[in-house]
């Protein structure tokens, strides 16, 4: 077993409804507990139905179970699926070391769609000051993978897979490919190249 890089580490997924986040903590968890780790999910939604924001707190320990939900300002690895939702989080759970991996293809989450006069950042801007802030960046244009690959869907996995290839997290590929056989039997070898992708992206 791998060592953490600091114990716990707290993964905080960022998204907006309906872009699987749930699914990303729930493999990436399933894929540690595979090798001992004490692994504590926590969910929180908004108005997930009408594309609100959703997070997903992920705390990952060797030595104990920890309680799920982490504490503002104490993330440590972001996964934003979303820009606009990726620097929501950090405002709140963000410091001087986080990690961010970021999806730079927005998704409008209901603040926009539904609120008079709301206008969407300009992206290079957003990605600059979530670069800013952060010890380190990275910019993983999944959705734009995953629309080459045919199934846009395949997005969470190809992040998955980045956050593998940054070693910020002791996932093992074999633990990651037993959890997708348990979890999408019909679809491994799919979500499998999604997951090698975006592992391709940050070599």
């Amino acid at each position: 077993m791998n060592k953490l890089y600091k114990d716990p580490v707290n993964l905080i997924v960022a998204g907006v409804g309906g872009q699987g986040n749930v699914m990303v903590s729930l493999v990436v968890g399933n894929a540690l507990v595979q090798d001992r780790y004490f692994v504590t999910i926590g969910e929180t939604y908004g108005a997930s139905q009408r594309g609100g924001s959703v997070m997903s707190h992920v705390k990952v320990s060797a030595v104990k179970q920890y309680s799920p939900l982490i504490p503002e300002g104490q993330g440590d690895i972001i996964m934003g699926m979303e820009p606009v939702e990726t620097m929501r989080i950090l405002k709140s759970y963000g410091n001087g070391d986080v990690v961010t991996i970021v999806n730079p293809r927005p998704v409008y989450p209901v603040d926009f769609t539904g609120s008079a006069g709301a206008v969407y950042p300009d992206l290079d801007v957003l990605l600059a000051q979530i670069k800013s802030i952060c010890y380190k960046t990275y910019i993983v244009p999944a959705t734009a993978e995953a629309q080459k690959m045919g199934n846009p869907m395949m997005a969470n996995m190809i992040l998955i897979g980045a956050l593998v290839q940054t070693g910020w997290l002791p996932v093992r590929q074999e633990a990651l490919e037993k959890t997708l056989h348990e979890m999408f039997p019909k679809a491994v070898m799919e979500n499998i190249e999604a997951l090698n992708r975006g592992r391709e992206l940050l070599m």
